[in-house]
């Protein structure tokens, strides 16, 4: 890091970096952690982890295993996903950065956003829009687990006009206790919804409004915590509106062209838009040096920020309609089902050898 009495040049205009920061070039700035926030930052980190464990467990008590392993068996809602996840969202990436000509380093992180797996937020969401929980979690799980192979190729393939893809360090070790986390507490869910369904339940309702709390407890602290690293060109921050709305409605419109149903459609959405910002927050701070953290050090949570927001408008917008468009949950299941069985002749045509899980 930059001494203190040379990083920040002294001038009078609104814009200027406080005395204490470390990077400044007068347009964005990082502050030093203090102790209080190293503190708050482990503290706060061992409570979210615990939270995020618990919240998991009680999704994997809405998922059902014959539906989960049909899932596993006929993929074909997680090739779709796979196809949004590692094929959209790259692509979007890169053509934003071409499009709005940033820096070549803040061009590098946009593309390791877009090369991120899928978050553990995406399946707190899609429970609340009534997404298909089973296509839920075996996404997040094999879009993380592939992540180990994509993001290199990925990143290869589309950073080379900015810089050399060897200099980006992948933390592999990240993505495995990201994996853990979810499958651990995933199959402890799911082993008690198959054993003691009613409890499982119970278990659900208060897991979705924990789930629920989490999420707005991670905005607040990530607030808290990079407080003092908001500068930043308006580029970015128009690149950080723009991307994770074009990720929910490609992935929307790809799921209902691949003849998934309306609850699917939603699920791979959800997915295919909330990418995992922790992530990519980790690769950013081992990859780049101080100098050039200033430039884009904040572009993960303002992502995260933007990507939580379309995503309550998500959940906002269809709760409105199921209150004043359909009258039960029963006509939502007719019309999913009716959805389905007219998707499964044209789709099982189509596609040949390779079997829709929709058909079954």
């Amino acid at each position: 890091m930059l001494d203190n009495s040379t990083a920040c040049p002294a001038v009078d205009n609104s814009t200027a970096c406080p005395e204490n920061a470390t990077i400044c070039s007068g347009t964005s700035c990082v502050l030093p952690e203090d102790d209080f926030n190293q503190t708050l930052s482990v503290v706060l980190s061992t409570v979210l982890t615990i939270m995020l464990a618990l919240v998991m467990f009680s999704m994997g008590c809405n998922v059902e295993i014959k539906k989960f392993l049909h899932h596993i068996k006929r993929p074909w809602g997680i090739f779709v996903g796979f196809l949004c996840q590692f094929g959209i969202m790259p692509l979007t990436a890169f053509l934003l950065s071409l499009a709005f000509d940033v820096h070549p380093i803040q061009a590098v992180v946009v593309m390791i956003m877009g090369c991120c797996p899928g978050g553990t937020a995406s399946n707190i969401i899609a429970y609340w829009v009534d997404g298909d929980m089973d296509l839920s979690i075996s996404m997040t799980t094999c879009s993380t687990l592939l992540a180990m192979g994509m993001m290199p190729l990925c990143l290869f393939v589309y950073t080379k006009m900015w810089t050399d893809s060897d200099a980006i360090v992948l933390p592999y070790d990240s993505i495995g206790i990201s994996l853990v986390a979810l499958v651990v507490p995933v199959s402890v869910g799911v082993f008690v919804n198959h054993k003691w369904p009613s409890k499982a339940k119970r278990i659900l309702k208060v897991g979705s409004i924990a789930g629920a709390i989490l999420i707005v407890i991670t905005a607040v602290v990530g607030g808290i915590l990079y407080k003092g690293s908001w500068v930043i060109t308006p580029k970015l921050w128009i690149i950080g509106t723009i991307f994770p709305a074009a990720g929910y409605s490609l992935g929307f419109f790809l799921a209902r062209l691949a003849g998934l149903s309306w609850s699917r459609c939603r699920t791979v959405s959800l997915e295919t838009g909330m990418q995992n910002t922790q992530l990519c927050s980790t690769i950013v701070q081992l990859s780049f040096s101080p100098e050039q953290l200033e430039l884009m050090f904040t572009f993960p949570l303002i992502y995260s920020i933007f990507q939580l927001l379309f995503a309550l408008m998500i959940l906002a917008g269809y709760r409105v309609y199921i209150k004043r468009c359909v009258k039960t949950n029963k006509d939502v299941e007719k019309r999913e089902e009716k959805d389905d069985s007219k998707s499964i002749s044209s789709h099982a045509k189509e596609n040949g050898g390779f079997v829709s899980d929709e058909t079954k």
